[in-house]
């Protein structure tokens, strides 16, 4: 018997028992509360912002007066193309470094970490979501889950080239202990709660 059959037996006869099945994590995350007042005040606490709006017309209305709209905005959004381009998506992602604004829109949002699921279906590319200065996402108020187990649940069976959640504005605080906003992506996050 050659020394790579003795040590190959040696593996066969010593394999660790088999799982019979996953433990059940249906009992994590019971805790309960309002989703929609987690989901706010933690992305306060983690830098972010929102604006509570009834339709696309407030959202026009907000980024119009709190945005420098003479700056490239781009969105992936049809009825915000009033306030910003929607004719990008086949660009070379290079053209996008110039970028305030960003608008898109969220498949969904977490309420325990205010994290938000994006796929490049709704994001027009990757790079979208994380070149601009500033990044708006939109999402609805009752596509809120209580927490990241639901979220897993829900994506796990979807089809996608690339997705995301994304947290609040980019920001470490690596560098001599300093806290820096935008460091590897938008300088700031609003999130629109739509109705």
């Amino acid at each position: 018997m050659s020394s790579r059959t003795t040590i190959l037996e040696k593996i066969k006869q010593n394999q660790p028992k088999a799982i019979s099945e996953l433990p059940n994590l249906g009992t994590l995350g019971l805790e309960s509360f309002e989703i929609l007042d987690k989901y706010k005040t933690v992305l306060k606490g983690i830098g972010g912002d929102f604006v509570e709006v009834p339709n696309y017309d407030a959202i026009i209305s907000f980024v119009k007066k709190n945005y420098a709209t003479e700056k490239r905005m781009i969105t992936t959004i049809p009825e915000l193309a009033e306030i910003a381009a929607t004719d990008w998506f086949n660009n070379d992602p290079h053209t996008l470094e110039n970028v305030e604004l960003t608008l898109v829109k969220a498949h969904f949002g977490v309420a325990e970490n205010s994290a938000l699921w994006v796929t490049d279906v709704i994001s027009g590319q990757r790079v979208a979501v994380f070149i601009p200065q500033y990044l708006a996402i939109v999402v609805h108020k009752k596509d809120i889950v209580e927490t990241m187990h639901q979220a897993y649940d829900r994506i796990g069976n979807q089809e996608y080239d690339f997705g995301t959640f994304i947290a609040g504005p980019s920001k470490t605080a690596d560098i001599e202990q300093s806290l820096v906003l935008g460091a590897h992506g938008a300088r700031g996050l609003t999130v629109f709660l739509m109705d």
